[in-house]
């Protein structure tokens, strides 16, 4: 009897590999709805006894085969190289440092101003462990509204214990009526998404211009780079001989204004300038060893460069699981 039950056992073994049985099986689990979030959008890392949190806004699809001043044929053909394509999906970023002493916030994103992909700074500032409330200082590198834009809900004041800083040529530059006045109808909302965004803050008496090169805090130095726009700023944060500089708009797609800087986009002012500033700032960078995080650069923005040629390589910071 055991020897007829273990020869059955055999063939019955013997039969599924062979494939001549099948066992139902239920494929319910594959049948689950696509989740399609992502993970809260932060990372962090320390730069000397500095803790930087980058804080995902979310990520804009920007037409940048129209947006380069670059041939078009070009810009597809090293888009490819990238395993990317235009629309191009880009990265809103800013960046959060907890010195010890003050939270200061470098840059919003673009609040309610960009569409429904965007706006989403304060929820991952929350989602990170740290409340608007909590938030000391703002510095913004310049005014356009995927950088302000998040300053605001409507006419609320969204960081209502914060110091806005800015420098002063971009504060003359974007909050003159004058200048909106005499901007072409398509650049006019620039304009008013800036208005929108610092009068609030104007308003309660919290907001501060600074002129130029400035020491903001004992850890952050505003560095002038104008081009992009009249006053765009570089932050440059050192703490315990590490430098982490917070360039804004120095580059928007980095596939392509990497290994070639002198690249512009439509969106700056004073393109020989611009492209200056870029090539100032990343030289410097890929010479002395210390980290750059850029706006638009795929999330979260921060590494380092190397020099290659007339242009740079990228290398993003490695990841690591604590800070």
């Amino acid at each position: 009897m055991f020897q007829s039950k273990f020869i059955c056992s055999i063939r019955f073994w013997f039969l599924i590999l062979l494939g001549g049985l099948t066992i139902p099986f239920s494929s319910s689990f594959a049948e689950a709805a696509f989740a399609k979030v992502q993970a809260p959008g932060f990372y962090r890392f320390k730069l000397g006894a500095i803790e930087v949190t980058v804080l995902s806004d979310g990520t804009v699809a920007l037409p940048v085969d129209q947006l380069l001043d670059y041939p078009k044929p070009q810009i597809s053909h090293d888009l490819e190289m990238s395993y990317l394509k235009s629309p191009l999906e880009t990265s809103v970023n800013g960046y959060l440092l907890n010195t010890g002493e003050k939270l200061i916030l470098i840059d919003t994103g673009a609040g309610a101003f960009f569409g429904p992909t965007v706006g989403k700074l304060v929820s991952n500032l929350k989602a990170s462990g740290y409340q608007p409330e909590q938030v000391d200082e703002i510095y913004i590198t310049h005014m356009h509204a995927d950088h302000v834009g998040g300053l605001v809900d409507g006419e609320k004041v969204v960081f209502p214990n914060a110091l806005l800083r800015v420098d002063q040529k971009e504060a003359d530059f974007w909050l003159t009526q004058s200048n909106m006045e005499k901007a072409s109808e398509s650049n006019k909302d620039f304009f008013k998404n800036a208005l929108a965004a610092v009068i609030p803050y104007i308003k309660i008496g919290h907001y501060k211009t600074f002129d130029g090169e400035t020491k903001l805090s004992e850890a952050v130095k505003a560095l002038p780079s104008a081009g992009h726009t009249p006053g765009h700023t570089v932050y440059s944060i050192q703490s315990k001989g590490e430098r982490l500089d917070v360039v804004g708009d120095l580059i928007h797609v980095g596939s392509i204004q990497f290994a070639n800087p002198s690249v512009t986009v439509h969106f700056d002012i004073d393109t020989k300038n611009a492209q200056k500033a870029r090539m100032n700032e990343f030289q410097s960078a890929a010479k002395t060893g210390y980290m750059i995080a850029a706006a638009h650069i795929a999330f979260p923005g921060v590494g380092h460069l190397r020099q290659k040629g007339v242009g740079f390589t990228w290398i993003p910071i490695n990841y690591a699981s604590t800070p």
